[in-house]
């Protein structure tokens, strides 16, 4: 290292002058690591981002390379699996409400719906085995369904009976209008409240009370009333559960506004 000295001036100013040379390098020094973290912190982020980039490109290409899934019967309808396993289906309007209880609804099965006009029928397929469990998870689908969520309640009046007291043979001077039904004899009466999850099995979207859905996966998100339109929060539990197109969204939300719950 060779050191230049000006004769011009004493050791004092010399070595002052070197003093301050070497801070100055010294602060360039410390901006220059700085700016080699950053630098490196930005590239480890990029990398993941590719990374992550590269794993989803993967997953879309398998999924174009693979069969489409062929549906069950049962996806035309509202439907989960109870927490016990039971296949519970329900009308989406009366159109489907008639097909439910005219062609699929059997003596061992248990019929569910409100008081309230614009409520879909659900039957518990084999009800008449099913717990106390099954029968709140389908009390709330059928509440969840009805006209109390779109018009704000927080809760609701479901009944259930047997196939039996179900029938299309109304009362003198009265008619029944398609996807409605005369019930007769006792109904025993639960009050859900309002509230569904959304979530993910092995790629497939699956949706129901929040007990159902949890016996299946731990991936989900429960949805609430709320003000957030049918369409956008359909986007937002697309990006959450990155899942499920949002068709097959939609299919499980309820009619009116909603939100995902905190």
């Amino acid at each position: 290292m060779e050191i230049e000295i000006d004769l011009n001036q004493s050791v004092e100013q010399n070595a002052g002058r070197y003093y301050d040379l070497a801070k100055k390098a010294k602060k360039k020094l410390e901006g220059a690591r700085k700016a080699l973290a950053e630098t490196q912190k930005k590239l480890e982020k990029l990398q993941k981002e590719e990374q992550l980039f590269l794993q989803e490109e993967e997953q879309k290409q398998i999924k174009r390379q693979q069969p489409p899934r062929k549906k069950e019967w049962y996806e035309k309808f509202h439907w989960f699996f109870s927490s016990e396993g039971f296949l519970c289906i329900g009308g989406k309007d009366a159109t489907s409400n008639e097909i439910i209880i005219k062609k699929h609804l059997e003596k061992d099965d248990i019929v569910f719906h409100t008081d309230m006009a614009g409520s879909p029928f659900f039957i518990i397929k084999k009800g008449k085995d099913a717990g106390n469990a099954t029968l709140q998870e389908t009390a709330q689908a059928t509440a969840v369904y009805s006209k109390a969520w779109k018009i704000g309640h927080t809760a609701a009046d479901v009944f259930y009976v047997k196939p039996e007291q179900v029938s299309k043979e109304a009362q003198a001077g009265e008619y029944m209008v398609k996807g409605s039904f005369m019930i007769r004899g006792k109904t025993t009466y639960l009050h859900p409240r309002l509230e569904y999850a959304i979530g993910i099995v092995d790629n497939q979207l699956i949706g129901g009370p929040e007990s159902a859905v949890k016996a299946k996966t731990s991936t989900y998100l429960v949805i609430v009333q709320g003000d957030e339109a049918k369409g956008e929060l359909a986007k937002k539990i697309k990006f959450k559960l990155k899942a499920g197109s949002l068709d097959e969204i939609m299919a499980f939300l309820p009619a009116g506004g909603g939100k995902i719950k905190k």
